[in-house]
């Protein structure tokens, strides 16, 4: 997914109210970018750190810009631009799944997003083929990492997320396929969940695999031009 714009880079001044950030820009103009992430964010809102802004496209909006990368040395390791606006995965997965770049998924002809299913929920992508069983698709994103290398998710408390993989679970015990898929906005080689900090979510997690849950991670491929899904890496969690 390229960026139509030149992202404006700037340093971080202050993440705040969860989404709001204030940013210097290289001009030295003070604005408030849209922070799209409700998670902690461990890491990666440290002042002085180099950030990527991108304009809004409703020209009404009344914050301006979004807060898309930031600079640091997760883990520990060489610095790197990390992806923290938690709405671009979704659209990443579907252009994925246009080009029939996620090869679990190459089959299905109908892509649906925001389908209803489970207990008043939505399901992020509903892939069909006749003759086939439906396949339930949910997304998340990931932009933790505390040791170089080694991408977990969450980064918090992620009841709503936990709810998401009972419901998977729920379908595949009903015959559908079921699937989950981790956007990991940064280089990494391996995944695992970050069970000290959601120990219910690991929970969620390990019932859903043994119900029939599938489960991916794909690190993307970020530049200050463009970001997309690149490569599929492991998950270590004990199936």
């Amino acid at each position: 997914m390229r960026f139509q714009e030149t992202l404006l880079q700037g340093r971080l001044i202050e993440r705040y109210k969860r989404f709001l950030a204030d940013v210097e820009l290289a001009s030295g103009e003070i604005v408030t970018a849209h922070c799209a992430n409700p998670g902690a964010m461990m890491g990666l809102k440290e002042p002085g750190s180099r950030v990527f802004l991108s304009r809004a496209s409703n020209p009404a909006r009344k914050l301006k810009y979004n807060w898309e990368f930031v600079e640091v040395a997760a883990g520990g390791g060489p610095l790197q631009l990390i992806g923290i606006n938690t709405s671009r995965p979704n659209l990443l997965v579907a252009e994925a799944l246009r080009e029939g770049r996620l090869a679990p998924f190459a089959r299905y002809d109908r892509v649906r997003p925001e389908v209803k299913y489970g207990r008043n929920s939505r399901v992020d992508f509903l892939l069909e083929k006749d003759g086939e069983p439906p396949c339930y698709l949910e997304v998340k994103n990931c932009h933790l990492m505390r040791e170089a290398g080694f991408a977990e998710f969450p980064d918090c408390v992620a009841a709503r997320s936990a709810k998401h993989l009972y419901e998977l679970a729920d379908m595949a015990a009903s015959g559908a396929r079921a699937a989950l898929v981790y956007v990991i906005q940064m280089d990494a080689n391996r995944f695992d969940v970050a069970r000290d900090i959601d120990p219910a979510y690991d929970k969620a997690f390990r019932h859903a695999l043994g119900s029939g849950v599938e489960s991916y991670a794909y690190v993307c491929r970020i530049t200050p031009e463009e970001v997309a899904i690149d490569r599929q890496v492991e998950i270590i969690t004990p199936r």
